[in-house]
């Protein structure tokens, strides 16, 4: 009867020991492959026809916006543009949204 004890006790102490074994492996690898797995969805993100079609647009209403602004505002939404053009591709924009930010 003691023996069954022992093998039964043995059994479940294993158990747990492949449990708690098996939950600290995938932490370990969660923590390792994760951030690998979230840039390749960024890098996703930022080429899709979206993205790129939303940036341009934001970008296009923001210099109308500048365009329509008086000059005393003119400093405030070119610092905006330029911080929001700054992350995207300028060799993604078109010829005239370029050439705008450039000049600012």
């Amino acid at each position: 009867m003691l023996r069954v004890i022992l093998y039964v006790g043995l059994s479940i102490a294993v158990l747990v020991g492949l449990g708690w074994l098996f939950t600290t492996n995938e932490l370990a690898m969660q923590a390792i492959f994760s951030p690998k797995f979230e840039q390749v969805r960024r890098t996703t993100f930022e080429q899709s026809k979206a993205y790129n079609q939303g940036v341009v647009q934001e970008l296009q209403n923001m210099q109308f916006q500048y365009l329509q602004a008086d000059k005393e505002h003119r400093g405030a939404l070119a610092a905006l543009i330029k911080h929001r053009a700054a992350d995207y591709p300028h060799d993604q924009l078109p010829p005239d949204l370029r050439l705008f930010i450039e000049s600012l």
